[in-house]
């Protein structure tokens, strides 16, 4: 069913790791693009711009195929956070999640290359509900560094998975790629 193959535009090993699980063949160029939030960006808004921009980013390189782009953040009491910017932002983030529900969102973009370019564009919500965390146990995960480079700072998939108690929805965009979702375009486009 997966036959076509695609070009993810990002080096993210979470993403690359999804579309390796179905078997879906793909290669992977970076699209380096400018992730800074316009002011007037509602956080939806925001991730599916930056998932368009960054397949168009690439698709633009490539004379025809199928580029994927995607984006992903994590939204708690209408603050946007996307990767922290060092250990104390991770800690900060961390703080806001404990023991509350937040959402993750996924922008996801197909662009088929070439002559014929089509554009899809659409995202996938997920809420997530953290433990209550002391203070020692976020200083232990921030200390793991699996915080580092991930949206709100922690990853379901990793050692993070201690931290979460229940979610709601596509397992897959909290890891950063609702694979469904891309499927579903995919079929369409």
């Amino acid at each position: 069913m997966l036959k076509e193959k695609i070009t993810l535009a990002s080096r993210s090993p979470r993403r690359a790791e999804i579309l390796q699980a179905v078997a879906w063949p793909f290669e992977q160029i970076a699209a380096n693009v400018d992730e800074t939030r316009h002011e007037s960006e509602d956080a939806i808004v925001y991730v599916k711009r930056l998932a368009l921009t960054k397949a168009e980013t690439v698709a633009s390189r490539l004379s025809e195929g199928l580029v994927l782009g995607a984006d992903t953040v994590v939204v708690v009491a209408g603050e946007i956070l996307g990767q922290p910017r060092d250990d104390e932002d991770a800690r900060r983030m961390l703080r806001l999640l404990n023991g509350k529900w937040h959402e993750v969102l996924t922008g996801v973009a197909l662009v088929r290359a070439g002559d014929a370019q089509r554009t899809l564009v659409d995202h996938e919500s997920t809420r997530v509900r953290f433990c209550e965390m002391t203070a020692e146990e976020i200083d232990w995960y921030v200390a793991t560094g699996e915080p580092s480079d991930k949206a709100g700072a922690y990853a379901i998939q990793g050692q993070g998975a201690i931290l979460i108690e229940e979610i709601g929805g596509d397992y897959f965009n909290i890891v950063g790629l609702p694979i469904r979702l891309v499927y579903e375009l995919a079929r369409r486009i």
